[in-house]
């Protein structure tokens, strides 16, 4: 058989293919395996554990996605306050409540949960909230004022509580 008649067949002409695909398949690897951690942030960069939030509202929506769950709310009820400091003589202070300003509306705040892997793991389900369900939601504001939040723990309207599985390090 004549190799130059055939240049696919030869040795050369198959590893090469082989090589190629394989570091095709490596670089796509690659890419795949940093578009989650591209998208993953620390507590402190986007939210502030001093500014505590409690909200009430009507779950609109529950986002099970990775890498981090979202509540959505229409909000009738926002309560604020400084987080007590630690050590013996932290003094908790009161809750400042009130209904959503025109600058803030009532439309739409959301709140980071954890990842559906540590959500399911405190027990939820993606059907622990449904539309509709009125929630309470203690969390800490966002640090550029928006209406994200993260939750540390979400009550029911039946007084159930679950925890959030918050990335903040202190829990409630």
């Amino acid at each position: 058989m004549n190799r130059q008649a055939h240049p696919n067949s030869s040795r050369r002409g198959i590893r090469g293919v082989m090589k190629t695909g394989a570091l095709t398949s490596i670089a796509a690897a690659a890419v795949a395996a940093s578009l989650p951690l591209a998208a993953h942030h620390s507590f402190s960069a986007e939210f502030d554990a001093s500014k505590e939030i409690k909200a009430t509202g009507a779950v609109t929506k529950l986002d099970w996605q990775n890498p981090h769950g979202w509540i959505h709310l229409t909000v009738t009820e926002i309560c604020e306050r400084a987080a007590a400091g630690r050590g013996p003589d932290a003094v908790e202070q009161e809750w400042a409540c009130r209904a959503p300003d025109s600058n803030e509306g009532a439309a739409d705040w959301a709140f980071e949960l954890g990842s559906p892997n540590g959500l399911m793991r405190q027990g939820w389900t993606r059907n622990s909230l449904k539309q509709g369900d009125v929630v309470t939601v203690l969390g800490s504001r966002a640090r550029d004022g928006s209406t994200n939040s993260n939750a540390r723990s979400v009550t029911t309207a039946d007084g159930k509580r679950l925890f959030a599985g918050s990335s903040q390090d202190a829990t409630p």
